[in-house]
């Protein structure tokens, strides 16, 4: 009996579930060994269910359905399991307190002993407690507007996967208006990385990832205020999509630009004080903050960390400019990259950074960054050593077997496009 794509994606579907289940299970021992077992063998079946895809170019609605079940069964086990205890969940609780109290984010000291009084259970053990908060003005509103329903660390997760759902909605616009099949709006919802990183732990990127999806289907659409305004909206919720600026050049109207700027602009108003740039430690984090960084890390030798930065985001504006010109129209890999490549030479390489990416990996182009999802899995091990009172140091193996795997994949890529016959006039023609 031969099994078909539909039921080969059912398959992988299942042990995928099972395979997260038994990781949420042990999601408190966040990179030990029953934890990295099933979270590689995860990111191993995400990979087959990518090269399932690829080879397929529809697949059943019904198909589509069951997956999109599973996906949202696998997140409910890390939706109700805690955080870690110094997870950043518990600063953006922080924040949205501080503000509701009257105080500023960017200025306050959690851990001013003026300020004792003010903690909660949950933020008393939140990361950094000696930095104010680093998080732009779009995230610290969101802060406060959820921890006015109530103030927990699972209200914000709750929040964070209503996010992550109204991105499957418009992606599923997306790839219907893109022509692309439906199936592909597993690729998204499958990856492992979500269920970690939004359900389990909770991480405020998933907002931006929206709002930036939500201003690339706008721009398909030519609504174009409203694709500047969420694009601003995104860039207030974390700098990264900054780099795709190239990618709206022309694309938009100047009082488009001038709407969004004043939008974003409203939103830093309540934070300004004594006529100061509300940054917080967004300073320190470039200057003192490391992980996962092997390109960040060679640069830092002959050049000062805020230059090396200033030249990560420099090669995402160039990588944009580059897909603008070489790129189809509205190509997805043309939002993907740029950010790709920013991240590539960041100071600090979290998995959750990955999930800005996630909504546009849909072409063989793509392919090194959907197993750079896979491949950065093994990072998790630091939080054991950690655990285990050993520094806070990513083992050089871990960053070989992660940025070698998309250097493979980047090359075998490129050396089959070399080869590739090229086709002449007349039998294109034909």
């Amino acid at each position: 009996m031969k099994i078909t794509p539909a039921w080969r994606v059912c398959i992988l579907g299942a042990v995928l579930c099972q395979a997260l289940t038994i990781c949420s299970r042990n999601f408190g021992d966040r990179g030990g060994p029953y934890f990295m077992a099933s979270l590689t063998l995860a990111g191993i079946v995400y990979l087959l269910a990518i090269r399932e895809f690829f080879a397929t170019p529809r697949l059943p609605r019904r198909v589509i359905v069951i997956g999109l079940v599973l996906a949202a069964l696998w997140h409910l086990p890390f939706l109700f399991m805690a955080p870690g205890s110094d997870d950043d969940i518990h600063r953006y609780v922080w924040d949205g307190r501080m503000q509701r109290l009257g105080y500023n984010p960017y200025i306050v000291v959690p851990s001013d002993p003026a300020l004792v009084g003010l903690h909660t259970p949950e933020t008393r053990t939140l990361n950094n407690p000696d930095l104010p908060s680093p998080y732009p003005a779009g995230a610290q509103l969101f802060f406060r507007a959820v921890t006015a329903i109530h103030e927990s660390v699972f209200a914000l997760k709750v929040a964070f996967v209503v996010c992550d759902l109204g991105i499957v909605l418009v992606l599923l616009d997306v790839l219907r208006r893109s022509g692309r099949g439906g199936h592909w709006i597993l690729a998204y919802a499958w990856n492992p990385l979500l269920a970690i990183e939004v359900a389990g732990s909770g991480h405020i990127d998933i907002v931006g990832v929206l709002l930036l999806l939500v201003s690339v289907a706008a721009l398909g659409r030519r609504w174009r205020a409203l694709a500047a305004v969420t694009f601003g909206l995104a860039v207030a919720v974390k700098f990264l999509p900054i780099v795709l600026l190239p990618l709206y050049w022309k694309r938009i109207r100047v009082r488009d630009v001038a709407l969004a700027t004043v939008v974003v602009g409203l939103l830093y108003v309540p934070f300004f004080s004594h006529e100061r740039i509300p940054i917080g430690s967004l300073s320190t984090y470039v200057q003192s903050f490391r992980f996962n960084d092997p390109v960040f890390a060679t640069l830092e030798r002959v050049a000062a960390p805020r230059l090396v930065a200033g030249l990560a985001v420099l090669v995402g504006f160039l990588t944009a400019i580059w897909l603008r010109r070489k790129a189809p129209a509205w190509s997805a890999d043309a939002f993907a990259w740029p950010m790709a490549a920013s991240l590539l030479c960041a100071p600090v390489v979290y998995p959750w950074y990955l999930l800005w990416l996630l909504p546009f990996m849909r072409s063989t182009s793509t392919v090194p960054i959907m197993i750079w999802t896979a491949s950065i899995i093994p990072t998790y091990y630091v939080w054991h050593l950690r655990a285990l009172g050993r520094p806070w140091l990513l083992p050089g193996w871990i960053m070989l077997l992660e940025y070698g795997s998309v250097a493979i994949a980047g090359a075998i890529i490129g050396f089959r496009r070399f080869r590739r016959p090229a086709v002449s006039p007349r039998s294109a023609s034909r």
